[in-house]
């Protein structure tokens, strides 16, 4: 269904001939998750090359492809191309220099053109075997949190508590991290990717932790901010602030809310409460295979529509230099009336 969805988009595009060599879009594609792999189609053909390593894993896994076995797919490129009379090739912009320095000294009898999320428009629909995938990513999450809460006390480094996270979701059977723990303590809350560092958390600190997880390919995203021992008023002001950003989002997303509704409900909310200055990055981003991927928001973005079966984060967040910061983030599965919040880690205020 992947392939002819794709082969249509080609039809549409006038592409006869396309080149995939993003290992993301390749696994999506054909199943395959070695390292080495390039994938070629054309309307009748679909060929999938590899090296010797791969070979005997793709015969074993890939189907309704030509499994080719070769170390320079850009020669046997220009051969295929040649054999099926294609006129031109679309290849994804994410191609290293190089690799597109050969491909042109190669292929001169070509139209040669790079396309722009090509394959990733048709990942941004999210099927119900990757929906459960990440459904499974966002528990293993919610799991490990709550697990941390337990773990946290002062004396305890951002390190330590960002170790404890990662082993955690691996012990509850993710394969790894989807993106580098971020632990951010006291005035470094303030800081939207504060990275784990040695300081140690303290009595009174707001502690921000933004983690997640892949599960079988599919990653999961979530912030939550809890407080050490105590929280001031103003600090509470900010993290009820954020919460009723995230929670209003949440009521009103559904199919055909345009990009710039989805990220203007919530960053009202935070403007109304007089700390519009302090939201300071976007409302969030696509979720999948990659943990940011398309699509992403802006208010200048009044044609693009959500689209049910789309998972995004619902992310708003409020930083004050030298004071703190809260966010809180979600992943959202997008239907057709509303939302399915998929991370479930309590959001009302946390002191532990």
């Amino acid at each position: 269904m992947r392939i002819e969805k794709l082969k249509a988009k080609m039809l549409t595009e006038n592409i006869d001939s396309l080149l995939i060599t993003d290992m993301k879009n390749i696994f999506y594609l054909t199943g395959f998750s070695g390292t080495a792999g390039t994938v070629f189609l054309t309307q009748k053909r679909n060929i999938f090359m590899t090296d010797s390593r791969y070979s005997e894993m793709a015969r074993g896994l890939i189907k309704n492809f030509e499994i080719i076995e070769t170390r320079d797919p850009i020669s046997l490129l220009t051969e295929l191309s040649a054999s099926e009379s294609v006129k031109n090739m679309a290849f994804e912009e994410t191609v290293d220099y190089a690799f597109f320095k050969r491909l042109s000294k190669a292929a001169t009898k070509l139209d040669l053109f790079s396309t722009s999320n090509f394959v990733l428009e048709l990942r941004q629909i999210k099927d119900e075997s990757e929906i459960s995938l990440i459904k499974k990513a966002c528990e293993i999450a919610d799991e490990a949190f709550m697990s941390a809460l337990r773990f946290i006390e002062p004396g305890r480094t951002e390190i330590e508590v960002a170790n404890f996270l990662d082993f955690k979701m691996r012990d509850l059977e993710a394969s790894g991290i989807s993106f580098e723990t971020i632990v951010a303590s006291g005035k470094r809350s303030s800081l939207p990717h504060g990275v784990a560092t040695s300081k140690m958390i303290q009595f009174g600190d707001p502690v921000t932790i933004d983690f997640g997880c892949y599960y079988e390919h599919y990653a999961s995203d979530m912030t939550r901010t809890i407080f050490v021992g105590s929280v001031d008023d103003k600090m509470r002001t900010i993290y009820e602030t954020v919460r009723k950003a995230n929670e209003a989002l949440i009521k009103e997303v559904k199919a055909g809310m345009t990009y710039a509704e989805y990220d203007k409900v919530p960053r009202t909310v935070i403007e109304e409460a007089d700390f519009g200055q302090y939201f300071t990055h976007g409302i969030g981003h696509g979720l999948g295979l990659d943990v940011h991927e398309i699509p992403y928001f802006n208010q200048s973005m009044t044609e693009n529509q959500l689209k049910s079966g789309m998972v995004i984060t619902d992310e708003p967040g409020i930083y004050l230099p030298e004071f703190g910061g809260v966010r809180i983030e979600d992943d959202l599965l997008v239907t057709e009336n509303g939302c399915e919040v998929l991370t479930k880690a309590p959001k009302e205020l946390i002191v532990i």
